[in-house]
């Protein structure tokens, strides 16, 4: 497994594509299912006994290569995975997905295993400090540990989600529903998970939903339901689209139900703001004197300026 900078992109990730494959693996230190899915990763780039070569990016650090390699795929969330072959990126996967679907996306693109040489089972390969259940079971532990721990039991709900656990996502969101629907003192990143929850649950039907539209383009309710299938599928941009259209036709539809679902997007899109960081002196912490301010991300204010101009 090798760290990928812009110093050793060409040499580690590029050219090294030219002799193996290379599964690029996005991620972001305060990205839960991020920790989910980079054991599994590290335990499959074992099991595949050097067919090819693991190498991570952490996108807080790395900002320019992550943004350039999101918006050429189109995807604004994390943990992402680029496959790089002959020195170009071929291919791609979003989210803690199972493992099983990471095999069956690693077959398509690494060499088949040489005659004679037996592939080890699941139970067989080399284990990881911790697999996707193991880290869903931490951040549990945590909740349980302190109900209260508002960031823990929002990393635990999206991580379910990320691996399609709904029923279990919405168990552990239920103590706080309340505060997502608080109008009075809202919680925006509640509010977001919420709006989540409800396309998960929806189990919109994309097929259906695009007949309609291609019928009748004011037709909201179907329009909606396909953004709620994008939404559900975490195809996030899609989503927006969809609901950009219901916005630009008619902005108070459904009690702004539109505008309220494409804010709660751009809110999961968004980095929580870094904590402030600190300096040790003398057996004390100082706080630095510089704020800490998320990154500008071109494709979040693109899509901020588009809902802006669609409701003035």
């Amino acid at each position: 497994m090798t760290d990928i900078t812009l110093q050793n992109f060409e040499a580690e990730l590029l050219a090294a594509s030219m002799q193996q494959p290379v599964l690029l693996d996005i991620w972001a230190p305060w990205c839960g299912p991020c920790k989910a899915l980079g054991p599994i990763l590290e335990k499959l780039e074992a099991a595949y006994a050097g067919r090819f070569k693991l190498a991570k990016l952490n996108s807080d650090e790395q900002q320019e290569i992550a943004s350039q390699l999101s918006q050429a795929f189109g995807v604004r969330s994390i943990p992402f995975c680029v496959m790089f072959v002959g020195g170009q990126p071929v291919d791609g996967f979003v989210g803690a997905i199972p493992e099983g679907q990471i095999r069956e996306f690693l077959d398509k693109h690494v060499p088949p295993a040489l005659e004679g040489e037996t592939a080890l089972p699941d139970e067989q390969a080399v284990a990881p400090a911790e697999d996707e259940g193991n880290a869903l079971d931490r951040l549990m532990a945590a909740v349980e540990a302190n109900p209260a721990d508002e960031t823990a039991r929002f990393d635990l709900v999206r991580a379910l989600l990320e691996v399609d656990q709904v029923g279990a996502a919405r168990d552990v969101f239920t103590p706080v529903a309340a505060k997502a629907a608080d109008t009075i003192t809202p919680h925006a990143r509640f509010a977001a998970l919420a709006h989540w929850l409800a396309a998960a649950e929806s189990r919109a039907d994309a097929t259906a939903a695009q007949a309609a539209i291609a019928s009748n383009k004011r037709d909201f309710d179907a329009r909606f339901a396909l953004a709620q299938s994008h939404f559900a599928a975490r195809r996030f941009t899609e989503a927006m689209d969809e609901l950009l259209e219901i916005i630009m036709r008619d902005k108070a539809w459904n009690g702004e139900l539109a505008r309220k679902t494409y804010v709660a997007i751009l809110e999961l899109l968004t980095k929580p703001t870094p904590k402030a960081q600190t300096t040790e002196a003398k057996g004390t912490l100082e706080i630095a004197g510089k704020a800490n301010v998320p990154p500008a991300d071109p494709l979040i204010d693109q899509y901020r300026r588009k809902l802006s101009m669609a409701l003035f």
